[in-house]
């Protein structure tokens, strides 16, 4: 088991690893839309999603991964009428890979966020 850490992304708000790679498999932990430095973006649905992508981009990177590597995808939303902005999203990042996904509409997420992704990938 390798911890995977990155600068490039948010450090864990709490006692958690950006990800684990266990043999093949990577495992992230749920990203919010904070800035590598630790600053929520500012903007709506769209703004948050993209920056939750970058942080997954990077967090993927530092394990030798792309998103074409994610094998499975979990979307939390605060508001599941936001679901078709975040899909197409979704949709533009992950291009003509479909990993299997859940979605699910949730109360509240850290630092007020309006989405957060984790993901299983595998080299």
């Amino acid at each position: 088991m390798k911890i995977v850490s990155t600068s490039n992304a948010p450090a864990a708000i709490g006692p958690y690893s950006q990800a684990v790679l266990v043999g093949e498999m990577l495992f992230t932990s749920g990203q919010i839309p904070l800035t590598p430095e630790g600053e929520m973006v500012t903007g709506g649905i769209e703004e948050q999603t993209h920056q939750v992508f970058k942080n997954l981009q990077a967090v993927l990177e530092e394990a030798g991964c792309t998103l074409s590597n994610v094998i499975k995808a979990t979307v939390f939303i605060q508001n599941m009428d936001q679901f078709v902005q975040i899909n197409e999203i979704y949709g533009h990042y992950f291009g003509d890979h479909k990993p299997a996904r859940s979605t699910v509409e949730v109360a509240k997420l850290p630092k007020n966020a309006l989405i957060e992704i984790e993901c299983i990938a595998k080299k």
